[in-house]
């Protein structure tokens, strides 16, 4: 069975898994400093060795450790169905844990399956975005300042739950998942996701501590793969990121010609002025809300590109491979 994340994320690249573990290959270890739904480490096609992920938004992380841990418990969690009221109580009391948040940059072993479980239940009933949304003040602290404050008639963030498809909930688009006996379904798709996730070493923090060379190319050749939040993306992202895309950039530009380093940095077309040693390939994502109509999102998803660092592998490619599409 095809792993995949039990919840909607924007910015995924399962459709470029394929041609990113072409490049890379087989490498003896893989870091991932933003991890996100993990839809590449998911669909490597190679046994897993040494991984490393790392991801700022504590929720995220959170559901990746608890499920590691302790699937059963996460799908016990998570599996109610939709009711608006609990939506937006639920919202309000995750926002509110401070203390977990914490406990989860300084313990790297540290998960809790409720906080998981409400966690992913309510990104797979929200529309759009605004779950969970965490923003820094000017002095570093965390501001819990929710969506749709401001307007007025809303509420505190009335927010709709997705309503287009019955019991729709956390086992959304998942394999076999139906609404009879889903309790278990869940905590058996769940249990699937955890041992693949074995041995996966989930940080939770700044990008950059997981580069460090005790962490890449200590141990062999090393993939790493930068998929920061683009700068001008629509989407907003739980634990911010506006104006990373530059500082990875730089990190790329002066790692991208160590010999043991196979670097990946994923940006849409002329975000990242790249040397010529790089390859550029280009792909087109499925997009999600912001692709329906047409808006910037569905010209967006046609401008995603990859650039690869020289140490990458060049796939040999046909005579075919330059013919035009004259499909469309």
């Amino acid at each position: 069975m095809t792993l995949k994340a039990p919840f909607p994320w924007f910015g995924g690249k399962s459709r470029a898994a394929s041609l990113v573990w072409e490049r890379f290959g087989d490498v003896p270890n893989y870091v991932e400093p933003f991890a996100g739904s993990l839809a590449t480490l998911l669909l490597r096609p190679h046994e897993a060795k040494t991984e490393t992920v790392n991801d700022k938004d504590a929720y995220l992380v959170n559901f990746w450790r608890a499920v590691q841990a302790d699937p059963e418990a996460v799908a016990a969690w998570a599996c109610d169905p939709i009711n608006e009221a609990d939506l937006h109580a639920r919202h309000l009391w995750l926002l509110a844990q401070g203390d977990f948040r914490e406990r989860m940059i300084a313990d790297p072993h540290h998960f809790d399956a409720k906080i998981a479980g409400w966690w992913v239940w309510g990104l797979c009933s929200w529309i759009g975005t605004g779950w969970c949304v965490i923003r820094e003040r000017g002095d570093g602290r965390p501001s819990l300042q929710l969506p749709h404050l401001g307007d007025a008639g809303r509420g505190v963030h009335r927010k709709l739950p997705h309503l287009g498809n019955a019991g729709r909930g956390v086992h959304r688009k998942l394999p076999h998942l139906g609404d009879a006996g889903r309790g278990v379904a869940l905590a058996a798709y769940l249990g699937q996701l955890a041992e693949r996730l074995h041995g996966v070493r989930v940080a939770c923090g700044d990008w950059t501590r997981v580069l460090g060379d005790s962490v890449t190319h200590k141990h062999g050749m090393t993939a790493v793969l930068l998929d920061p939040p683009y700068d001008d993306g629509e989407m907003e992202y739980s634990a911010g990121g506006a104006g990373i895309a530059g500082a990875v950039r730089d990190w790329a530009l002066a790692n991208g010609g160590h010999r043991k380093l196979r670097i990946a940095l994923c940006g849409y077309e002329g975000d990242h002025p790249m040397p010529d040693s790089w390859e550029c390939v280009a792909w087109k994502a499925r997009g999600g809300y912001g692709s329906q109509g047409d808006g910037a999102g569905r010209d967006n998803a046609k401008r995603e590109r990859i650039w690869f660092s020289p140490a990458c592998l060049r796939p040999q490619r046909s005579l075919f491979d330059a013919l035009p599409d004259v499909s469309a």
